[in-house]
């Protein structure tokens, strides 16, 4: 997602522009120190108070000049209108939240006002259409039957290797539709410019699995496939791009 997510950006803006990044449910960070080492100044926010724990631990641990380009706040996302003003922001993420929101429409309009014109806001949603492969391919037949007819998706229960932190697990965790998602952007003036698929080969691979020796060729494998029809289209996620007008 990373690859695909500077491939957008160094499409859309000047070679070393410094960019305004809005990180909505960073997490631990991970895009947003990542974006902030490239230079460019990142807000984060995030509702999750071990998440944002770890979060500002590891800011701690940049050097100064990237700490100062760094802004942490503590929130559901849900009321950005009211912490920043409209078309504050060159960049929108939103990554792995709209999973957890019952109405995603609201939130994705209001990170939508965020950006200035041409500025891009970037999703990664659980892939509504593709709910019955995981259990499909685990041989839970009646399971892929069922996941046919709902976007209602439970997350296997997993733990964030790197820093040990419980990763979000909620009973109403639910999937978007790739048609719907499209309609939204295009009605809240952001339609879609790009999009891709995320773990098109590995959503079922075990989390206590090694990493292999040829990570590199698997992730090319990955990257190729998120990018490909048909492959894009039954991966476990996928990254969208809109473009605000």
């Amino acid at each position: 997602m990373t690859r695909q997510l500077d491939e957008q950006i160094s499409g859309r803006f000047p070679v070393g522009r410094r960019l305004r990044v809005l990180d909505v449910g960073m997490g631990r960070g991970t895009q947003a120190l990542r974006l902030a080492r490239l230079g460019h100044q990142v807000t984060g926010v995030e509702q999750d108070t071990a998440m944002i724990a770890a979060a500002r631990q590891a800011v701690a641990q940049e050097p100064e000049g990237i700490r100062e380009r760094v802004r942490l706040v503590q929130s559901d996302g849900q009321d950005t209108g009211v912490h920043f003003l409209p078309g504050s922001f060159d960049v929108v993420l939103c990554h792995g939240v709209l999973m957890y929101v019952e109405e995603p429409d609201p939130l994705v309009a209001g990170l939508a006002r965020m950006l200035a014109p041409g500025g891009l806001l970037s999703l990664l949603v659980r892939n509504g259409d593709a709910l019955a492969m995981r259990p499909g391919l685990g041989g839970d037949w009646a399971g892929a039957l069922a996941a046919f007819d709902t976007t209602a998706h439970v997350p296997r229960p997993r733990t964030d290797s790197d820093a040990g932190i419980p990763v979000r697990l909620r009973p109403d965790a639910r999937a978007d539709r790739l048609a719907a998602l499209t309609a939204t952007l295009a009605g809240i003036a952001a339609p879609l410019h790009a999009w891709y698929g995320v773990q098109v080969f590995t959503d079922t691979v075990a989390d206590a699995a090694p990493v292999p020796d040829d990570v590199e060729t698997l992730l090319a494998a990955e990257e190729r496939a998120g990018r490909t029809d048909p492959y894009r289209r039954v991966a476990a996620l996928l990254h969208l791009c809109g473009v605000r007008g």
